[in-house]
């Protein structure tokens, strides 16, 4: 049986607790790399607020302003979906790393039943850790798309007043 085999080798069952413990790594430096980027978008929608400020949004110089703000608030929602996945992949490594330690000592106290209960509930948790991390990372994916967008729009927002005056 494959557990028998894990559990005749000691690094078999550090295997179990080593990568949760790396995976957790790669969620924190996702995570903080989402909230910098988190942090820009709301930073950008704060400005683009301010200059919306008192602007009636009917007049058609401020609909490109305005449409840029709305881009900016889907872009900051998908920022937070993804943060909420990389946060989830968290907490899920860290909560099989510590399952796969309490299974660790079951298997040498020889309490196999429990053993295999903790193997299951460190395995399921890893694998929400990885959705997290697909999840999280699909998002941001998603999220420079539209930032792209957004920047194609501001381009050629930007060049059609220099077209015309040539």
């Amino acid at each position: 049986m494959a557990v028998d085999q894990i559990g005749a080798n000691p690094f078999g069952i550090l295997t179990f607790i080593v990568a949760p413990a790396i995976l957790t790594n790669a969620s924190s430096v996702m995570s903080l790399g989402t909230s910098n980027r988190f942090a820009r978008a709301i930073d950008r929608a704060r400005e683009l607020a301010g200059m919306l400020e008192g602007q009636d949004l009917n007049d058609e110089k401020f609909a490109p302003m305005f449409r840029r703000m709305q881009m900016t608030e889907r872009r900051s929602q998908l920022l937070v979906k993804a943060l909420t996945a990389f946060y989830t992949s968290v907490g899920s490594f860290a909560a099989a790393s510590l399952v796969s330690l309490m299974g660790a000592v079951f298997f040498i106290v020889h309490h196999e039943t429990l053993h295999e209960i903790t193997q299951m509930i460190a395995f399921c948790a890893g694998v929400v850790g990885v959705g997290g991390l697909v999840a999280g990372s699909t998002l941001l994916v998603l999220e420079t798309r539209l930032t792209l967008r957004i920047l194609r729009d501001e381009t050629q927002r930007l060049s059609r007043p220099q077209a015309k005056s040539s």
